[in-house]
């Protein structure tokens, strides 16, 4: 079968690969839809681990269902891609990002497990969702990354007229500020080194306001148009630079809750960390209950993901797409990946 796959550092190639076997507990489906998501830039970026079949915001229609009676041969389904054990104490209480075994088969994020940018892939069926009549394969593509920004806003515990700051514009930053305005905060701005995407987040309504962070004593004028820092902050990008600006932003006492991730060791200040005794929480992914209410907030039209979608391409345009995302000066939010089409 097609597929796109890693071969180096930013370079992905359109190769061939075996199609996955039917299997007992995996559902096997033909990938309509699949959005490269930011955690797929740092293996681009990386060209690590050669091979990978990247993928795992992906919807698409069951060929053989595993075993699973709920789902039948032609439905069309999305998925948590992690592969949990189901026995642990995480597990148990609801918390699959926590366990040990949840990314060791993922979906497009293991060797043995290939995702989305394929023409075929298979999912475990406990982590298959069916996708209502009513949401695309485009939109459902969507539900994944929405799930880890309601999951970052959930742990920051975004009240109603909390002063929120999200630095990052990507996909994560910017549903992070629609499930901030859903929350009841009285402003959120957006922190974004792009002006590009930054002032393209502006018009989607859910930003009040866009600073450049690049922009001499942005800090200062942060801190001072809002009496003295943000209640809670968002960070989305996972450099050092961003992490530092989020300990200086946020009001002493506040809550930082950091989604992005850094490969490597960084530095922050730890003095005004400990002097203005910031809380500051980590977040991966988030639970079965979150992703099952992203799904049901695009079905109702609550959220409206459609918006963030800026291209919609073929497997053959996958090196193309990344670097586009990897500019810092183009203002795409999402590419979404057909492998039917031409």
């Amino acid at each position: 079968m097609k597929c796109a796959k890693i071969t180096g550092p930013k370079m992905i190639e359109t190769s061939t690969i075996e199609r996955p076997d039917t299997e007992k507990g995996y559902v096997l489906f033909k990938v309509d839809a699949c959005g490269i998501c930011g955690s797929d830039i740092h293996y681009f970026v990386s060209g690590e681990p050669k091979g990978l079949v990247m993928g795992h915001e992906f919807a698409g229609t069951v060929l053989d269902n595993g075993g699973r009676e709920d789902i039948k041969v032609g439905d069309r389904i999305t998925g948590l891609p992690i592969s949990p054990c189901g026995h642990c104490e995480a597990c148990k209480t609801g918390n699959p990002q926590y366990c040990l075994s949840t990314w060791s088969e993922a979906v497009g994020l293991s060797l043995t497990n290939p995702g989305g940018y394929a023409e075929y892939s298979k999912c475990r069926v406990d982590m298959v969702k069916k996708i209502p009549d009513g949401v695309s394969s485009e939109e459902a593509c969507m539900v994944e990354p929405s799930a880890v920004s309601l999951h970052a806003v959930n742990l920051a515990n975004i009240k109603i007229g909390d002063k929120v700051l999200i630095i990052g514009g990507g996909i994560i930053g910017l549903m992070a500020a629609e499930f901030a305005k859903l929350n009841g905060a009285s402003s959120v701005i957006l922190l974004e080194t792009n002006e590009a995407r930054g002032k393209k987040a502006e018009k989607y309504g859910k930003v009040d306001k866009y600073y450049n962070a690049l922009e001499e004593g942005i800090i200062e004028t942060l801190v001072k148009n809002t009496n003295g820092g943000f209640d809670k902050v968002i960070e989305c990008c996972g450099n050092g630079p961003a992490v530092s600006e989020s300990i200086m932003t946020v009001k002493p006492g506040g809550t930082i809750v950091l989604v992005g991730v850094s490969l490597t060791p960084i530095s922050i200040p730890t003095v005004l960390t400990v002097m203005h005794e910031v809380n500051m929480q980590g977040a991966i992914a988030y639970t079965e209950k979150e992703f099952e209410m992203c799904l049901d907030l695009i079905d109702k039209k609550i959220i409206d993901v459609k918006k963030y979608i800026d291209d919609i391409v073929p497997l053959e345009r996958a090196e193309e797409s990344f670097l586009r995302l990897t500019s810092g000066k183009d203002d795409a939010i999402k590419i979404i990946f057909k492998p039917e089409m031409k």
